[in-house]
């Protein structure tokens, strides 16, 4: 009875919290209708009416589909700034792309106070809703009783992040998997509304998997590189067993043809939109110590070819005069102070997009390694170099979700999760993403002091260090 009592709570609540996000997005469409009837209504035309209809149409499905991007409803797990700060992305991207659309449409710029007042009603607005909405989330949930589970101290320090979401999990036990009998695991979970696993072994893993649907209880385990290779696989239906075939990655001729003509579009409109830009940054660089104002840098891409990446330089000429290759560390003092501003501001990936307009590149994939950075990884690590299966990117899966010193083995799963992933819609959904990345400080984080790679330990590159479980 207990149980029932519980789950009709949460189906209560879980509806309440959908038709919260209804409200939010349609009341969001409505400032904007509101904004576009009142004020930019130049002539009572049929052009501009049928205009202003398209462009509500498009900015609502722009919202919802830039939240869902940027994650503007993931009450419990954000913060209200964060959730503030997604929602406002979603509202203001579309409303500059309306702008510059009225341009082409009407051959002039219409005076923008308007939008910039709807711009600010509207982060006003998800400030207040986004503070109501957490706090009626917790007063609805309140933290789960949490076990987490793991294989060795590596693996655990893998899921410190948990320890950030006090008010969604109480976590009151973590257990290191010993366990000679999986039954004795499963009595371990009981009590437990949530199940975190990681490192744990197939067969343990399975069971846990399978006694959360069954017991009702909300799992969470990080994967195996294996787990995602099989994620990618194929059904094949000639047999009359489940018969999984995995492959090399393969893409489509038409989305490789569409993929190159996005890269050749957006690297020439990015040079050209952005050259005033490049030329200050290049001038202060130089200015600053009279040194090159690039960098090249040998990197590899699809199937371990060698190219030159290039990007603004952002240290010392002699930063790397012992010749050891190594990752910039926090607080480096080899950064330069013209070096830091457009490190944070990602600005030295800028001289990029010449990499891609010259194929070398592309916007979106595996970010290139170093040669001697990927061979260390690789001794210990062997799938690490299955992120050459396609062409290196600007951007990518690994880029927007990881951080600079995320470990090897993380970057790897994450950039498989795209290369398993790969399509059209894809590339443009991370590109979107890649614009909430560029103001947040956590993504550019250097590794620790004395580190030369993204590793700490031999045990960091992969948890998994015997086999693939």
């Amino acid at each position: 009875m207990e149980r029932v009592k519980k789950m009709l709570k949460k189906d209560l609540g879980s509806n309440k919290m959908r038709l919260l996000k209804i409200a939010h997005i349609v009341i969001t469409w409505a400032m904007f209708y509101v904004c576009w009837s009142l004020f930019y209504k130049m002539e009572s035309s049929e052009l501009h009416e049928r205009f202003g209809v398209l462009m509500s149409a498009f900015y609502i499905v722009s919202v919802f589909l830039l939240g869902r991007i940027y994650h503007m409803y993931e009450i419990g797990f954000a913060k209200v700034s964060e959730l503030v700060y997604a929602q406002s992305l979603s509202n203001v991207i579309p409303i500059v792309v309306i702008y510059i659309s009225y341009r082409f449409a009407f051959l002039f710029f219409p005076k923008p106070w308007a939008f910039l007042a709807l711009i600010i009603i509207q982060i006003g607005f998800n400030i207040i809703w986004s503070y109501l909405a957490n706090k009626l989330y917790f007063e609805t949930y309140p933290p789960q009783k949490t076990i987490v589970l793991y294989r060795n101290e590596e693996d655990l320090s893998r899921l410190d992040e948990v320890s950030k979401f006090p008010r969604k999990f109480d976590v009151q036990e973590y257990v290191q998997c010993d366990f000679d009998d999986y039954r004795d695991l499963l009595k371990a979970i009981e009590p437990y509304e949530v199940v975190f696993a990681v490192g744990v072994s197939a067969t343990l893993r399975n069971s846990i998997a399978k006694e959360c649907i069954d017991r009702n209880k909300q799992g969470y385990f990080v994967p195996h590189v294996g787990d995602i290779i099989m994620m990618g696989s194929r059904h094949v239906v000639q047999f009359s067993v489940p018969v999984m075939n995995v492959s090399r990655a393969y893409l489509q001729p038409e989305y490789l043809v569409i993929k190159r003509a996005i890269d050749i579009l957006l690297s020439v409109l990015g040079i050209i939109i952005l050259s005033p830009l490049m030329a200050i940054v290049g001038i202060a660089i130089k200015a600053y110590d009279g040194g090159p104002v690039l960098y090249k840098q040998t990197r590899l891409t699809k199937d371990g070819k060698h190219f030159k990446i290039l990007k603004f330089r952002s240290m010392r000429v002699d930063a790397e005069k012992d010749g050891v290759a190594r990752l910039a560390s926090e607080k480096d003092d080899r950064i330069t102070p013209i070096g830091k501003i457009v490190r944070a501001c990602r600005f030295d990936e800028l001289p990029q997009l010449f990499n891609i307009l010259k194929g070398e590149m592309t916007i979106v994939g595996p970010r290139p390694e170093r040669p001697e950075i990927a061979a260390q990884y690789e001794e210990v690590l062997p799938s690490f170099r299955l992120r050459l299966q396609v062409k290196a990117g600007l951007t990518g899966t690994a880029q927007v979700y990881g951080k600079y010193n995320s470990t090897p083995y993380d970057k790897l799963e994450m950039d498989l999760l795209y290369i398993k992933n790969m399509s059209f819609f894809e590339d443009i959904k991370l590109m979107f993403a890649t614009i909430r990345i560029l103001f947040l400080k956590d993504s550019t984080s250097g590794v620790e002091a004395g580190q030369v790679t993204a590793v700490k330990d031999i045990e960091d590159i992969e948890p998994q260090n015997t086999i693939e479980k």
